[in-house]
């Protein structure tokens, strides 16, 4: 992961306010010491710092007063909890890992996974009873050797058929590293009226067992000859730099096929790296090299930090980039999967060219944050051996070249399709909903947002997301 350093002189002020509370004796408990790091973390980066009134310089007077402060908080958790802003409607996304080795491992793609990711759905006319959607499959993954496929339903795990409480729980065997999978019939009777439809157990079970896990962010790469056009097609899960060279190398692909209409799909692309957001538009266009594709804005003590990405035609340690030089772009996505760097990316290449959003709302994540260690600089160098703490804490807003934020409340696609179990396609097939959507918006320019929607619409449950699937990160 190549990375790139946050100069931290405007923070001078900050560590010499502080310095007082360096000379804590060497003694001091362990969850003391992740304390202090914690507070200190949160009072140099926190985009949100200036309401919180805890972080304020002039907080402490003493070394007493910091000390029975931090000895407060029964956990660094809980310390770090209460130093979030509104985490209910505006940070719902900074957290603290006691392992960051875990954390590493997560940024990098890397994971213990048996390679599916699922829907819930309540069964029709019942308000206990669940079934589950495959959704999407990953490449050379557990579930693609056993042959799984998206669109699967599946009514049972371990025999026991989904219920509310069980998927509510997160112990409960669909979450665990070990599972079997008892697979279903979907019949919809013949009718459009989903109350009628019955799921019924077909005998077909499937053994999956978690692995350790590196994915390709690049999950699709190919070219559609659709009438006249060369489209290319890409389903990208993450902006992981650790890819940036698999991402030029499927833009190499379409250059050389002569596409001239493209399709990103990132309806299961939470975010990630902002730099490799800003590779993504360069390959997308390459008219505008040189110019601003997003900024960056950190809080008032660290407005000296701000920044801008440009768009390049160069990848560090990789080499030119491949660039289209489209004026348009289709982008495909999913409501509270399509998040952070992906909403980045439709927000800074909006100013440019014209983006086409088809499928759900987007999240609404506009903020960045960074890893930030237990050391005197927060980064891995000289990190204190005695723990293994790190934060993920929200620390800039992202806006586009015009300054305009993300909304809040999401993207709002230009066509509107919602996925379900029973319009799951093959994903790069062309009757693929969302995919036919854009191909057909290409032959006729027409933005229908009910056609291809289902007339009736199972009840989703939504199951809690990982933050980390909902992240942009400064590397």
């Amino acid at each position: 992961m190549k990375n790139i350093k946050i100069i931290l002189l405007s923070c001078l002020a900050l560590f010499t306010m502080t310095s007082c509370f360096d000379d804590m004796d060497d003694n001091n408990i362990a969850g003391e010491e992740i304390n202090d790091f914690v507070w200190k973390g949160m009072n140099v980066f926190y985009l949100y710092k200036t309401p919180i009134t805890d972080l304020a310089d002039d907080r402490f007077t003493t070394n007493s007063e910091y000390t029975s402060y931090l000895n407060s908080f029964s956990s660094p958790e809980d310390l770090f909890e209460s130093l979030k802003y509104n985490p209910s409607t505006v940070d719902k996304f900074s957290r603290i890992y006691s392992n960051y080795y875990d954390l590493q491992n997560l940024q990098s793609g890397t994971t213990l996974n048996n390679g599916i990711e699922f829907n819930f759905y309540l069964v029709p006319d019942s308000e206990t009873e669940v079934f589950g959607a495959i959704t999407l499959v990953l490449n050379n993954s557990v579930a693609d050797n056993l042959g799984l496929q998206r669109g699967q339903i599946f009514r049972a795990v371990n025999g026991e058929p989904l219920t509310i409480n069980s998927i509510d729980d997160s112990n409960d065997a669909v979450y665990q590293n070990s599972m079997t999978l008892n697979f279903a019939d979907y019949d919809t009777n013949g009718t459009a009226d989903s109350g009628d439809d019955t799921i019924t157990l077909n005998g077909i079970s499937a053994d999956l067992n978690k692995e350790i896990y590196t994915e390709n962010p690049v999950h699709v790469a190919q070219v559609i000859n659709h009438g006249s056009a060369t489209v290319g097609y890409l389903m990208y899960n993450g902006f992981n730099a650790d890819f940036d060279s698999a991402l030029n190398d499927a833009f190499g692909q379409f250059s050389a096929a002569g596409v001239s209409e493209l399709v990103i799909d990132l309806r299961y692309n939470g975010g990630g790296s902002v730099q490799t957001a800003a590779y993504l538009g360069s390959m997308v266009t390459g008219q505008y090299t040189g110019e601003v594709y997003s900024k960056l804005f950190y809080n008032e003590n660290l407005s000296n930090n701000n920044r801008d990405y440009l768009f390049t035609n160069s990848i560090e340690d990789v080499g030119a980039i491949n660039s289209l030089n489209l004026n348009k772009v289709y982008v495909l996505t999913t409501n509270r999967r399509t998040a952070s760097a992906s909403e980045l990316l439709i927000n800074s290449l909006g100013w440019y060219i014209d983006v086409v959003v088809i499928g759900e709302n987007t999240v609404g994540k506009t903020q960045a944050s960074r890893t930030l260690y237990d050391s005197s600089n927060f980064s891995l160098e000289n990190v204190n051996p005695r723990h293994t703490y790190a934060m993920q804490p929200l620390i800039a807003n992202s806006t586009n070249a015009n300054d305009a934020l993300v909304p809040s409340d999401g993207m709002v696609p230009d066509i509107l399709i919602t996925e379900t179990p029973s319009t799951f396609g093959t994903l790069g097939d062309v009757n693929e909903p969302l995919l036919a959507a854009a191909l057909a918006d290409m032959s006729i320019s027409d933005r229908s947002s009910n056609l291809f929607n289902d007339k009736t619409r199972l009840r989703e449950i939504q199951i809690p997301i990982s933050p980390l699937k909902q992240d942009m990160f400064i590397d």
